[in-house]
């Protein structure tokens, strides 16, 4: 008798459920899977038990649950041989990496947030996992309760994805909201967001580009059916944008965003990269404000579709989570996997110097005659076309020598080509102080 012939889902075997990690998110996916057990059980057409959650110490509030599930041994819990799924929160790469792969081997389904692990050793994991028959699934490791992981894997299969452009990072895109609505500078933003709980203690991954880059790699490899692997994304943070920046962008009619952008060249080459960029107001992404990711994806025959939502918290994960957990046991009940690792086209990964899009540059300079006809012509020798130029003077002292702030816009040119103007400007005598670069997208 199959499943669809037994009227009682609760008179089949249960399956055996267990995680790695309890955290946050952790402990949200607990609560669900045992207090919505009966609607659980309904939607899967078997009973989910949790049999398991492997903890750093025992030594704490539980929550509610069971202290009879945790234990500190993970390894044993992952190789006991009669688990179904696995669910890993625990994060990082070792022992999770290990640990992971032995829950495979031991027969396992496995549904993950980790995107660091998954876009460094994805490739290794999903072997794995297609060698044993077994589903590896991880809407949660990017954008949160986005549903964005699934539309790339399977629903847009079938068509041509030309380009994605996202925000990936919610603690990011608060404290750049927070710079732009309030006036606030990145240190009064970014204390401000760790007060919140949107960023960590140590906020290097978030606010240096290394989370987005995860995320980036993970949507190019689904989007593109080429392995990107984190290393192959370029990444620069928001550290250094300032004050000046957000009010340059206000005038040229933008906010500045941190971006996520995935792109093919004529070449049929893969472009990933992850910094803040400059967004035109009637852009989609303009308008995501506070802790959202929001991602832009746009492809052949779709056209354009916007993805939005809670990006981070322990809720919207969780959400994500349990997603991939009922999917992942309704091709267990049925004995089947869901799709695997599309890495068919191998397309090569474009380097960053032969990317091309708009610039801002302001450039502080000596004010006075044929100044900035030089800065134009120092832009033409390297076949960067300037879009506009706004010149205002800077206040100086008695003694100082009176200097001006250009800024200008170009039109696109290859980033390998700017950074010649940058390095020529800096030699010439007639700069002082330091230049500043933001790119514009989305034009």
């Amino acid at each position: 008798m199959n499943r669809l012939e037994h009227s009682d889902p609760t008179a089949l075997p249960a399956l055996k459920v267990a995680m790695l990690g309890c955290g946050v998110v952790g402990s949200q996916v607990a609560r669900v899977i045992t207090e919505q057990s009966d609607d659980l059980t309904n939607r899967i057409g078997r009973r989910l038990e949790l049999v398991g959650i492997a903890v750093r110490s025992l030594e704490r509030d539980f929550g509610g649950l069971d202290p009879k599930l945790f234990t500190t041994d993970a390894e044993a819990l992952v190789t006991r041989g009669d688990l179904d799924v696995v669910i890993e929160l625990v994060g990082g790469i070792e022992p999770t990496r290990s640990l992971v792969l032995q829950a495979i081997e031991n027969g396992a389904s496995v549904v993950t947030a980790n995107k660091a692990l998954l876009a460094q050793d994805g490739e290794a994991l999903f072997s794995a996992s297609e060698r044993k028959g077994t589903d590896l699934y991880f809407e949660a490791a990017v954008a949160g309760a986005i549903p964005i992981v699934r539309p790339l894997r399977e629903s847009l299969v079938g068509d041509e994805i030309t380009t994605v452009m996202g925000i990936v990072n919610g603690t990011t895109n608060y404290i750049l909201d927070q710079m732009t609505t309030t006036g606030a500078d990145f240190a009064d933003a970014l204390k401000d967001a760790q007060e919140l709980g949107y960023a960590e203690a140590d906020p290097t991954a978030d606010v240096e580009g290394y989370d987005a880059a995860a995320k980036g790699a993970i949507l190019a490899t689904l989007a593109f059916h080429t392995r990107v692997r984190g290393a192959d994304v370029y990444r620069e943070g928001i550290t250094q944008v300032t004050a000046d920046d957000i009010a340059a962008a206000r005038k040229l009619g933008c906010v500045v965003k941190m971006l996520a952008i995935l792109t093919t060249d004529e070449e049929g080459s893969v472009s990933v990269r992850v910094h803040p960029a400059m967004v035109p107001n009637h852009h989609p992404l303009a308008s995501v404000g506070g802790a959202y990711n929001a991602i832009f994806v746009e492809s052949r025959e779709a056209g354009r579709l916007m993805f939005m939502g809670p990006g981070a918290g322990g809720s919207p994960t969780a959400s994500a989570v349990m997603g991939d957990l009922v999917t992942v046991a309704r091709n267990r009940v049925r004995g089947v996997a869901g799709p695997g690792e599309s890495v068919y086209a191998q397309r090569g990964i474009a380097p960053m110097s032969e990317v091309s899009t708009g610039y801002f540059v302001r450039a502080q300079v000596m004010d006075e005659p044929g100044v900035l006809a030089a800065v134009a012509s120092v832009f033409a020798s390297h076949n960067v076309s300037v879009q506009t130029v706004d010149q205002s003077a800077v206040a100086a002292k008695d003694d100082e020598e009176p200097t001006a702030m250009l800024s200008l816009t170009t039109h696109r040119a290859r980033e390998a080509d700017i950074q010649a103007v940058l390095a020529e400007l800096r030699a010439k005598p007639f700069t002082r102080g330091s230049l500043s670069v933001i790119r514009v997208e989305g034009l």
